[in-house]
């Protein structure tokens, strides 16, 4: 039996990924990939314009990723202090929030959604602590917060 190159224009379960190059049967082909319009025939330009493509989507992903890991490490550089009026055993009367966070990093110059601050629950404890920060997928850069009791 012959087999017929198609290319992938969208995700197919046990077959591929878009852009991918696959050999199908003729039938297959014919009769519900190529008339649903979830593949195109493999001709040699049309390969050589999804390698291109491809080509520029790495380049562009290596380029964000790039400019995601400096932003890392200007993030991990900051550090954000916070006074609260402290109780018993240094538990605070409120808490720090991410939208605290987050407003003090927009003040130093880094603007992060509230959101993509990981806090499983507000600070309430004086001291020092660690909040990640999902910055894209995943990166994500740690930034050190230290709360103090006020005098």
């Amino acid at each position: 039996m012959s087999q017929v190159r198609i290319i992938l224009r969208e995700k197919i379960y046990r077959l591929g990924a878009a852009g991918d190059v696959v050999s199908v049967k003729p039938g297959y082909a014919r009769n519900f990939l190529l008339p649903q319009g979830k593949a195109v025939l493999a001709t040699r330009g049309k390969v050589q314009e999804i390698e291109h493509q491809q080509r520029v989507i790495g380049d562009r992903r290596a380029k964000e990723l790039k400019d995601l890991e400096a932003l890392k490490i200007r993030m991990e550089a900051v550090v954000l202090e916070f006074e609260a009026q402290v109780g018993e055993e240094g538990k605070l009367f409120g808490s720090v929030t991410a939208q605290q966070l987050a407003d003090q990093l927009a003040e130093k110059g880094q603007v992060v959604d509230r959101r993509k601050i990981s806090l499983e629950e507000p600070i309430r404890s004086v001291g020092e602590h660690t909040v990640s920060i999902r910055l894209q997928g995943d990166v994500t850069a740690d930034v050190k917060v230290i709360v103090k009791a006020i005098d």
